[in-house]
């Protein structure tokens, strides 16, 4: 709280445009301005905590005119002092009907002391610029005798208009100042006691009042209320206290006064609001009166109505004749009767849909589409050209029926993001339907209008909901469709992606045929094979395979990063993820076809940050430390023309307050020791299949699944028994028929391939064979493991380890040749991102590495396998030794 100080005899004079500082009142000023800046460095930042300013208002001349009248009052009734002022012509000129005048500020003749409390600087990015935060105290009144310049700012010769402690006794014994007193006083505690009420802060202010001298307090007190400029600068020219105290007692009682105005208006309001609410209730009984009288005048009138809306739907003149047939119907059923509100949705349906209101296509830009597309999706290079290719012939023939594309790929590969492209390419209205888990024929058709609850089919409710009949419909999952005793959706869509059928689909709530020929469908699925052939043959099948490590990197840089920055609040200000983070973040923590997991990864990362960021709370006190600083306690309100922004701080907030309303954030750089912490430890590491193979009787497969390519160990090894087979994890009768079959060719060939003696051709005689594939509870199938099995054996029975650095994939027959098989390309893609060197494959595969991207192939060798021999030939160190000895 502000103190009796002795002030020098010249002070750095800070002016306050439109602003008062008085004794006692704390003030927060951001300092922008070369001069402001220059003044707050040399006489506070360098000299610390011991450094005085004096605060000045200023006016402009423009404002004087009204003012001389009201500083002519400010003045001590009994000191007989008079305010003056001074007019100074500032540098800066203003341009005025194209001639320039120099700008004229008048400085007002009292001002106040004050002190700095906390003091910050910061740096503007990226202009360099600094700037300083400054919280003022004010201290004591003083008098300007002379002012002048020093370099950027002004100084001024001042003298102290305090009183001395004798001179206040003097006045304390004063019978008008005991009386003003007590008048301040109880004026101050009533308005205190009213702030209790409302907002039960009056404590603080209470124990202020007992301990401060009231002629101090008459300036806390002022200062915390809204005055205009002319009743600050008049209590700043209030010296003698009585004079104040009298001015302080008129502002608080006024201020009292406008409470209590406005609490009698509050209670008028709130006495309308009952009788507002007391009418509703009346009039919601006589609706309910009315209608048990059957006697309803809302219901015609919303009928009539609906009847409007009908006839603006444009609907073609048979589905209009239904319409009305409907509608005569309804008018002569009561409101009471079961089939009433049910017609009522039928025919408000009717009239919500869009028969003939289209999205207007703009005009097609192919150049334009293809940035966009660009911009939304990293890579995919072949799915866009198709797009292109699409919208190319939309644009040459707007009414041709196009195919409908079907988008299959793993999950978080882009199929859904794609179909809105498509959508803001050709200027349409975008809807998606999923269909994952519908099971009800019902979904898509609607349901009869004779069952309780009935309701329309997903397509029509969709098109209800989007408004126009020519949007682009994206069914999503629909794969993932399924068929019980209720019907099989996947044959109820077979009439809606036909161009020859949907121009009349028949909803069975509808009961009418709608066109949905001019939408434009788009369908998603994560693999083929779920989908019926029907319905597979009405699509053109476009894969999307998984990403590349490379693709990923860039896709994390340019879409991910943003949108996670975004989704947690934050900017790059607060949190940097550098390159080659994201790419330990790929190599470490995701393996996938798409980059869902990376973005969980990096979110993961953003949230830490925030924690950081909120958390993060310093204290500034005058220190010599660049930072930006934010404060989200003191709301920042900038006088107009003025080049410091500043507000007062209410009465009551002390120093510690103070401290923690600014906030110091630095950057967040992530780095490797920060990923541990923040995802984990690692959970992929390059030398797993290294670590896997290191004893015989193991191989390393690629599969296919419905999240991409994997790859597969399989574990074999032998023990006591009767030449029994084994296998576990979870496997499907293919897989378990390969297993057989791979076992029965090893046994044929084990003494050609010196897996046993030649007296001994029984390889199984006396111990069984057990094979395992890992990860036991993900069911396994299909017959690409077959050369992987034969792979493993042999390794077994030689007891030679496979190489670490292969992986093979492909099926074998009973005669040892290694047939074609699916998925190539996610299955390279899967052994890239695992580490994997080597890769072998059927030989009749080779058309397929023509989709693999380049930058993979080029860090991979690929092998091509006729036999089985040749998959052995390449997957042990040094070649197979065996196969000189073999007949084959």
């Amino acid at each position: 709280m502000a103190e009796s100080v002795e002030l020098p005899g010249r002070l750095a004079i800070l002016p306050f445009r439109n602003k008062v500082l008085l004794p006692g009142a704390f003030i927060r000023i951001r300092c922008t301005s070369h001069s402001s800046v220059k003044l707050v460095e040399q006489e506070l930042w360098q000299r610390e905590e011991k450094g005085l300013i004096g605060i000045l208002p200023v006016r402009d001349a423009a404002e004087m005119t009204s003012m001389d009248s009201v500083l002519s009052q400010g003045v001590g009734s009994e000191s007989g002092e008079r305010s003056s002022k001074v007019q100074i012509s500032t540098s800066d000129a203003h341009k005025v009907d194209g001639k320039s005048h120099p700008e004229v500020i008048h400085w007002h003749k009292r001002g106040v002391a004050a002190r700095a409390l906390h003091l910050s600087r910061g740096v503007e990015k990226p202009s360099g610029r600094v700037t300083y935060i400054v919280v003022l105290e004010g201290l004591c009144r003083f008098n300007v005798e002379e002012l002048s310049t020093r370099g950027p700012y002004c100084t001024a010769k001042i003298s102290s208009l305090e009183m001395t402690k004798a001179e206040m006794e003097q006045v304390e014994q004063d019978p008008d100042f005991v009386t003003l007193s007590r008048q301040f006083k109880a004026t101050a505690m009533e308005l205190i006691s009213v702030l209790e009420q409302k907002q039960k802060t009056g404590g603080r202010i209470k124990v202020l009042l007992e301990t401060l001298p009231l002629h101090k307090l008459a300036d806390i007190f002022v200062a915390s209320f809204e005055m205009s400029l002319e009743e600050q600068l008049s209590m700043l020219d209030s010296v003698d206290p009585k004079v104040r105290l009298s001015k302080a007692t008129e502002l608080v009682d006024r201020h009292l006064q406008s409470i209590r105005v406005a609490e009698k208006i509050t209670q008028k309001v709130e006495g309308q609001l009952s009788k507002s609410q007391k009418e509703f209730l009346l009039r919601q009984q006589m609706r309910a009166i009315k209608e048990e009288l059957g006697d309803n005048d809302d219901d015609e009138d919303d009928l009539a109505a609906l009847e409007r809306k009908m006839q603006n739907a444009g609907m073609p003149s048979n589905i209009w004749k239904h319409a009305q047939r409907e509608l005569r119907r309804l008018k002569k059923m009561q409101p009471q009767q079961p089939g009433y509100n049910s017609s009522r949705v039928y025919l408000e349906l009717l009239a919500d849909l869009p028969w003939q209101k289209a999205s207007e296509e703009q005009e097609l830009d192919l150049k334009a589409a293809k940035d966009r597309l660009d911009c939304d999706h990293y890579g995919l290079a072949k799915v866009k050209q198709r797009i292109i290719e699409y919208l190319a012939v939309r644009k040459l023939k707007p009414d041709a029926r196009g195919p409908v594309l079907c988008f299959v790929g793993p999950p978080g590969v882009g199929k859904t993001s794609l179909a809105s492209s498509i959508a803001a390419a050709l200027g349409r209205k975008f809807v998606r339907i999923s269909l994952g888990g519908v099971k009800d024929e019902a979904d898509i058709r609607g349901h009869r209008r004779t069952y309780i609850g009935s309701m329309p089919g997903r397509l029509i409710d969709g098109l209800k909901r989007v408004g126009v009949c020519n949007p682009v419909m994206l069914l999503d999952e629909i794969d993932k469709t399924g068929s019980d005793v209720r019907g099989d959706p996947a044959s109820a869509l077979l009439e809606v992606l036909d161009p020859e059928q949907n121009k009349s689909f028949n909803d069975h709530y509808l009961n009418v045929p709608y066109d949905l020929s001019k939408v434009i469908f788009v369908a998603t699925a994560n693999r083929v094979q779920p989908i019926p052939p029907p319905l597979l043959d009405r699509m053109e099948v476009i894969e999307l395979p998984g990403y590349t490590a490379e693709e990923k990197l860039r896709i994390a840089m340019q879409h991910l990063i943003p949108r996670v920055l975004d989704q947690h609040g934050l900017s790059s200000e607060y949190l940097q993820i550098p390159e080659a983070m994201v790419k330990l973040v790929i190599q470490r923590y995701t393996r996938e076809a798409g980059v869902r997991n990376l973005e969980r990864n990096l979110a993961a990362l953003a949230r830490a940050a925030a924690v950081r960021v909120a958390e993060q709370e310093q204290a500034v006190s005058v220190s010599k430390d660049v930072h930006k600083l934010a404060s989200p306690l003191l709301d920042n309100r900038l006088a107009e023309g003025a080049e410091m922004e500043m507000e007062v701080l209410p009465m009551g907030v002390n120093n510690n307050e103070i401290s923690t309303a600014f906030k110091i954030s630095s950057r967040l750089v992530v780095d490797e020791p920060m990923l541990e912490k923040i995802l984990g430890p690692p959970r992929f590491d390059d030398r797993e299949a290294a670590d896997r193979v290191a004893t015989p009787g193991v191989s390393v497969g690629l599969v296919w699944t419905n999240f991409g390519g994997e790859v597969q160990f399989v574990e074999a090894t032998a023990m006591i028994g009767n030449g029994e087979l084994h296998l576990t994890g979870q496997l499907g009768d293919v897989i378990k028929e390969s297993a057989k079959i791979a076992l029965t060719w090893v046994r044929a060939r084990a003494a050609d391939l010196k897996l046993a003696p030649a007296e001994e051709k029984n390889v199984l005689q006396g111990r069984d064979i057990h094979i395992h594939f890992p990860a036991g509870a993900v069911p396994k199938d299909g017959p690409s493991a077959g050369v992987t099995l034969v792979t493993a054996l042999v390794s077994l029975f030689s007891q030679k380890c496979v190489r670490a650095d292969t992986a093979m994939t492909g099926e074998m027959t009973l005669r040892g040749l290694v047939l074609p098989v699916g998925g190539i390309k996610d299955k390279i893609l899967a052994a890239h991102r695992h580490g994997i060197k080597r890769v072998i494959l059927p030989e009749r595969n080779l058309k397929d590495l023509v989709e693999v991207p380049a930058s993979v192939l080029s860090n991979l060798e690929i092998l091509l396998a006729k036999r089985m021999e040749d998959v052995l030939e390449q997957a042990f160190d040094g070649g197979s030794p065996w196969r000189q000895h073999s007949k084959l």
